[in-house]
C-alpha cells in the first residue's frame, strides 16, 4: 500500500466512512500491529478508541479473596528496581502508571484523566512533547494526595544514575515539567514516534515523592518502601515475604467507583509451573496462575477437567540462549564478567555459530512447547511488522563440526575440542523448570556430538530472577558462559525491547547490574541504528531499522533464539480478567471479577 492509499483510508476513518476497527484490521493484514495502527490514527487526528470494560460493578468489594500464583515469587516491590517480571507484577498490585496497554494495543487511562491527542494539542504534532492531565482527588494509600509533583519526582528518581534503576533508559533522555498541580509535560530531545513510554505500562509506575525523596540516589536500596509499598492502586499493602507471599487488601479510597471487586488479594510464590497449572485448571484452589511454561501435552490433559483453561495471549516474548562476551571466570577490580575482559572462546564467531547450529528448535517446539512456543531464528517476533524475513535457523551437527574444525578447534583424547590450551567447556545455566531442563538436555546432547562439553546448571527461579543485587546467581550478573530464559516485551513497539544490546546498557557492578545488556555484546553500528530508530517518524523506515538491528544480533549469534513464546496463563473458568500481551498480566487488576 502506498502513502496516497494509506492517507485515503485514514480520511475515510475521519469522516466515518470506514470504522476504526476495520482500518486496524486492514493494517494488521498488511503486517502492521493493532497498537501501531492505533497510534497512526492518533497522529492523524482520529480520536483513540475507548476501551470498554465488561465489568459493571454496583459496589466496592464483596468478592472475597482473589488467589493468584506466581510460581517465581516476588523478591522486592519497587517497580523501578524490578529486573524480574515477577517483581514488576508484584509491584503492579499497588502502583499504577498514567496509562496501560489493553490487548488490542490501545492506551487505557489509569492515573491519567484522559489519553493525550492531537485535537486538543496535548500530543504535539511535531512529536517533541506530550502533555498528561492527571486525575484529581487521587490519594496514596496513606492518605496523601497524588499530584504532578509525584510524577516529576519519579522522573528525577528513575533517571539518576546513582539510584541505579532498571527503568533509567525510559527517563534519562526526556524532560518532565510541572504545568500545574495536575498537569505535566514530557519533552523529547527529538521527534519521538513512540511517545507512550515514560509513565506508561510496566516502566511507568509512579512512586510517592513524600516516601522516596530521602532515598534518591546512593541511598535508594535503603528505602523501607522497597518492601512495604504505598501506592494508588486498588489494593493496599498488608504483608510481604520475599520469594513467598504478597498480600493486599481492598483500598476503600480507590479512585475508580465501585472497584475493586475482591476484598483481598494473595499472590503466592514458589513451587513450579506444573503445580501452579494444576492448582488452577484441575483443583480450582487458585483463580489465576502466571507464566505457564509447561509442556503443552500436560496443559491439554489438564484442561479436560473443566475448572480452568490455558489462556494464550499474543505478544513479543522470546525464549533464548544468551552468550557471554566477557569472561565470567576472571575477576577484574572485584568484578566478574567485567567489560575489561573478553570470553576466551565465545569471543570466537565460529564457536558461537557452532552453538547456534546445535540448538534443535524443531524438537523443542514439537516435544515440549507445542502451541505455547514456536521455533524461531528472530529475537524480535512481534509486532509482525518488525519481524525480520532475512534470518533463518538450522540444526546441523555435521556443519557445526565442520565450522569448528576449520576454525582450529581440534578434538582432544577426551573428545572435547580445544585451541591454544582453551577447551570448549561451558557452564549453561537457566532457572528450574521442566521445559527448560529438557531444552538444556537437547542442546547438551547435540553439543557432545560436536566436541563441546556443557555443564548444566539450574537455579531456583526466585533466585535466578531476583532483583537482589547481593545475589550472585541472578541472570543479570551472568556469572557463567551461556544462559537461557525468556525476555518479555511489555510494549507494542521494539524500541525499549532492543535496548538489550546497547553499549550504554551493559550490566555492570557500577550500575548494580541493572543495565539491560546482559550479554555485554557491544557494537557501534547497532548503537547508531537504535538512535536513528528512536527518532524516525516514518513507520516503514523505522521498521526497517529495527529489522536490521535484529539481524545484526542474530547473525552474530550474540543471542540464539529458541522459541517465540506467546503469554500463557492458567485461569479459572469463573474468573473474568483482561490479559494483555503488551503490559503486565495485572495491568487491569481493578476490573477483575468472578462470575457467580
Amino acid at each position: 500500500m502506498n502513502e496516497k492509499e494509506l492517507r485515503g483510508l485514514i480520511d475515510d476513518v475521519k469522516i466515518g466512512k470506514l470504522s476504526r476497527r476495520s482500518f486496524v484490521s486492514r493494517m494488521v493484514a498488511l503486517g502492521l500491529t493493532a497498537p501501531l495502527a492505533s497510534q497512526m490514527l492518533t497522529y492523524a487526528g482520529v480520536a483513540q478508541a475507548q476501551t470498554k470494560s465488561t465489568y459493571k460493578p454496583t459496589k466496592r468489594g464483596g468478592g472475597g479473596a482473589l488467589k493468584v500464583l506466581w510460581w517465581q515469587g516476588a523478591t522486592l516491590l519497587n517497580p523501578h528496581f524490578a529486573v524480574g517480571t515477577k517483581d514488576q507484577e508484584g509491584s503492579r498490585i499497588f502502583y499504577e502508571p498514567l496509562a496501560g496497554w489493553d490487548p488490542n494495543g490501545n492506551l487505557v487511562p489509569m492515573l491519567a484523566a484522559e489519553i493525550p491527542n492531537l485535537e486538543d494539542g496535548t500530543l504535539a504534532k511535531d512529536g517533541m512533547s506530550v502533555t498528561w492531565k492527571l486525575k484529581k482527588n487521587v490519594v496514596w494509600h496513606d492518605g496523601k494526595p497524588f499530584t504532578a509533583d509525584d510524577c516529576v519526582f519519579t522522573w528525577e528518581y528513575a533517571r539518576d544514575p546513582a539510584t541505579a534503576t532498571y527503568t533509567i533508559s525510559t527517563y534519562q533522555e526526556v524532560t518532565v515539567e510541572k504545568i500545574d498541580s495536575h498537569t505535566i509535560r514530557v519533552k523529547f530531545q527529538k521527534p519521538t514516534p513512540f511517545w507512550a513510554d515514560a509513565f506508561v505500562g510496566t516502566r511507568g509506575m509512579i512512586i510517592p515523592k513524600h516516601l522516596f525523596e530521602a532515598y534518591k540516589g546512593a541511598a535508594s536500596r535503603d528505602a523501607p518502601t522497597n518492601l512495604k509499598p504505598v501506592g494508588t492502586g486498588p489494593y493496599k499493602f498488608v504483608d510481604f515475604k520475599p520469594g513467598d507471599m504478597v498480600r493486599g487488601e481492598l483500598n476503600p479510597n480507590y479512585h475508580e467507583p465501585n472497584r475493586p471487586y475482591f476484598d483481598t488479594i494473595e499472590m503466592k510464590g514458589g513451587g513450579d509451573a506444573v503445580s501452579a497449572a494444576r492448582a488452577v485448571i484441575q483443583t480450582g484452589e487458585y483463580d489465576y496462575a502466571w507464566n505457564m511454561q509447561v509442556e503443552d501435552e500436560i496443559l491439554l490433559r489438564m484442561e479436560k477437567g473443566g475448572k480452568g483453561r490455558a489462556e494464550i495471549t499474543q505478544g513479543g516474548n522470546i525464549e533464548y540462549i544468551a552468550v557471554n562476551f566477557t569472561d565470567p571466570w576472571t575477576e577484574v577490580d572485584g568484578e566478574r564478567a567485567s567489560i575489561k575482559t573478553k570470553h576466551p572462546s565465545l569471543s570466537d564467531p565460529a564457536v558461537r555459530q557452532a552453538l547456534a547450529l546445535l540448538v534443535d528448535r524443531k524438537s523443542v517446539q514439537e516435544h515440549i512447547y507445542g502451541r505455547t512456543g514456536v521455533a524461531t531464528g528472530n529475537f524480535v517476533n512481534g509486532p509482525e511488522r518488525f519481524r525480520s524475513p532475512n534470518t533463518k535457523w538450522e540444526f546441523n551437527i555435521e556443519k557445526a563440526n565442520q565450522v569448528l574444525e576449520e576454525a582450529g578447534w581440534k578434538r582432544g583424547t577426551d573428545g572435547i575440542r580445544a585451541k591454544d590450551g582453551k577447551k570448549l567447556k561451558f557452564v549453561y545455566q537457566t532457572s528450574i523448570n521442566a521445559p527448560r531442563q529438557k531444552t538444556q538436555a537437547i542442546v547438551k546432547q547435540a553439543c557432545q556430538k560436536a566436541g563441546i562439553d556443557l555443564e548444566l546448571k539450574s537455579v531456583t527461579a526466585s533466585v535466578f530472577f531476583s532483583s537482589d543485587v547481593a545475589n550472585p546467581d541472578t541472570y543479570t550478573k551472568f556469572f557463567c558462559d551461556i544462559e537461557m530464559y525468556t525476555t518479555t516485551m511489555v510494549q507494542p513497539d521494539p524500541e525499549q525491547f532492543m535496548l538489550q544490546f546497547l553499549t550504554v546498557e551493559v550490566a555492570t557492578k557500577e550500575n548494580k547490574w541493572q543495565g539491560r545488556n546482559i550479554t555485554r555484546w557491544r557494537n557501534e553500528e547497532y548503537d547508531k541504528l537504535h538512535r536513528a530508530g528512536q527518532g524516525e517518524l516514518d513507520p516503514v523506515k523505522r521498521a526497517a531499522l529495527f529489522i536490521k538491528m535484529n539481524d545484526m544480533v542474530c547473525n552474530d549469534n550474540a543471542v540464539i533464539p529458541v522459541v517465540y513464546r506467546p503469554r500463557v496463563a492458567a485461569i479459572s473458568t469463573k474468573l473474568q480478567a483482561s490479559i494483555s500481551g503488551w503490559d503486565n498480566d495485572l495491568w487491569n487488576l481493578r476490573d477483575w471479577y468472578r462470575d457467580a
